[in-house]
């Protein structure tokens, strides 16, 4: 397997405006970023990736761009930007911006030009369809809405948006729109960016034939489209392979096969990517769905390309509340997540928030919510005659805006995050979960994750070691046991993802080894053997096999 800088990295990700607000606005933004770059340091990971920042309306948090040279006023501006990359710099990390070129906002001049008449020069780069039977042209949805289509009275036709109606998607197709795409991704790059995240990137091609959809709710037409590995290769081709840097592409319903498309390194593609397999397709925790999923990932990928590891993010719920134990064995529960995470293989990304434990939110009203997509999904549902009150209930578990409440920092007037009006409603367990407090514990979240990534970088065998589960758990409902393995070095991996205790007795092939216990969430243990090793809820150990 080749070695690289970004294999071996932990990624940190900063919703900037979720994270620290400098100037009392109600959103963070990056001064405040700057601010707290020495606590993301301390933490000890190498890349953080941000957020977009760039001008935009807004109406989607940023994923909306109007401007992609240009910083959004709320974020900051140039100035703030380029000190904001030197400063990461000088700590010794890298910073990848989140960019996203399947869509633009509805301001963007291109668009604009696109929609002012059907001859304009920059008609063909978005996508542009007649009615068909009076109606829209296909009945494809969008993410965000009931249609993919919306009707410009101007011209006379109906403009595509795989998101929302202010999100019109960019046409692959025509060369031209191409070119300025890479000519911007290198003002960037020459600005000195270590790498980009790729919003949305398998979607960037779209199905050749314009035809309604059998099943019109999967949307999975939207995506992985023929033409689309072209597009990939030939912006690696133009720009990418110019520059040392990271590329990670959020890639809507892969499978393994399809994944290694993307990351294969004979490919010439992508360096990594996100799968949804786990956040998009398993609802709440289900341990033998997990481990077939890591299964196949791992059997189709390694030593062919490289995989990431990530339970939530800013469009999915706080891993302990989803996928843990947010009540009495929260902070166990979220060490066992990252255990887990930091050890699988891939690359592990930790959401701001995470390594403080933090929890999901449910707000008493669909006013107190921002997420577009649950408010629209709330209007379509409510429309349909529902009860207000059950649609929100269905609703609020896997709200974006669980992920997107502010960073707890302090337990003083909201969470010390802003001196104004935050954007979106604090948490209200703040003053129980909160920076300060983790970092007056020696016991915490936070010095737990600090250990692990330690680990991470003194021992390769977490990077590049191969993975191998214990046969006998491996349909375990609660247990998890592997091993990773680099040449002589073997470390164990014990985790009892369950509120009730468990014992394990090791296979006879491991009785040979003395259990040497490198990192545990819980501070205090027994001495264990391989004859029995005696298991607390939620309880995670890391072990190295030593011949004695």
């Amino acid at each position: 397997m080749n070695k690289t800088w970004w294999k071996e990295s932990v990624v940190y990700q900063v919703y900037w405006r979720s994270f620290y607000d400098s100037d009392g606005d109600g959103y963070g933004d990056l001064e405040g970023l700057i601010q707290k770059l020495d606590y993301i340091k301390e933490l000890g990971v190498d890349i953080i990736w941000l957020n977009p920042v760039y001008e935009s309306p807004d109406k989607d948090n940023g994923y909306d761009i109007s401007d992609y040279e240009a910083i959004m006023p709320k974020a900051g501006t140039m100035e703030v930007w380029e000190r904001l990359l030197s400063e990461v710099h000088a700590r010794g990390m890298k910073l990848i911006m989140d960019l996203v070129v399947n869509h633009t906002s509805d301001r963007h001049p291109w668009f604009l030009e696109s929609r002012s008449s059907r001859d304009n020069p920059k008609r063909n780069w978005y996508i542009w369809k007649d009615a068909k039977d009076g109606k829209a042209p296909t009945n494809w949805r969008s993410y965000f809405s009931p249609s993919a289509w919306e009707w410009d009275e101007a011209t006379g036709q109906y403009y595509f948006h795989s998101f929302a109606v202010e999100q019109p998607d960019l046409n692959w197709e025509n060369p031209e729109l191409r070119q300025e795409i890479y000519r911007m991704m290198r003002f960037w790059l020459d600005k000195g960016i270590d790498g980009f995240r790729l919003d949305a990137i398998a979607l960037l091609a779209k199905p050749k034939a314009f035809s309604d959809a059998e099943n019109p709710a999967d949307i999975r037409y939207l995506a992985n489209n023929p033409g689309l590995h072209d597009y990939i290769r030939e912006m690696n081709e133009q720009v990418f392979r110019h520059y040392d840097m990271m590329t990670v592409g959020e890639t809507a319903f892969v499978s393994p096969e399809e994944g290694l498309k993307f990351v294969g390194e004979d490919r010439n593609e992508l360096n990594t990517l996100f799968h949804f397999e786990v956040c998009d397709e398993m609802p709440s925790w289900d341990m033998r769905r997990f481990k077939e999923i890591q299964r196949r990932w791992y059997q189709v990928l390694w030593g062919k390309g490289s995989n990431s590891q990530f339970l939530n993010n800013h469009d999915h719920t706080r891993q302990v509340t989803r996928y843990g134990n947010d009540g009495p064995y929260r902070v166990q529960s979220a060490k066992l997540l990252a255990t887990m995470l930091h050890t699988l293989p891939g690359i592990p990304y930790i959401y701001q928030g995470e390594e403080i434990g933090m929890t999901g939110v449910r707000f008493d009203s669909i006013d107190q919510y921002n997420d577009i997509a649950m408010k629209n999904r709330y209007e379509e549902e409510v429309r349909k005659g529902r009860d207000p009150q059950e649609v929100l209930r269905s609703l609020q578990a896997l709200s974006r805006d669980n992920s997107r409440t502010p960073m707890q920092w302090n337990d003083s007037l909201n969470a010390g995050f802003t001196t104004g009006t935050p954007w979106i409603n604090v948490n209200p367990n703040y003053k129980e979960i909160n920076v300060e407090k983790d970092l007056a514990d020696p016991n915490s979240i936070y010095r737990y994750y600090q250990k692990l990534i330690r680990l991470r970088k003194d021992h390769e065998v977490m990077v590049y070691g191969d993975f191998e589960e214990l046969p006998e758990w491996m349909e375990d409902e609660r247990l998890y046991v592997y091993t990773r393995t680099l040449g002589d070095t073997r470390w164990l991996i014990v985790l009892n993802h369950s509120d009730d205790p468990s014992s394990i007795r090791l296979p006879a092939a491991y009785r040979e080894f003395t259990l040497n216990l490198l990192l545990s969430n819980y501070p205090e243990n027994e001495a264990d053997s391989a004859d029995r090793i005696e298991l607390r809820p939620h309880e995670a150990r890391i072990y190295e096999l030593r011949r004695p």
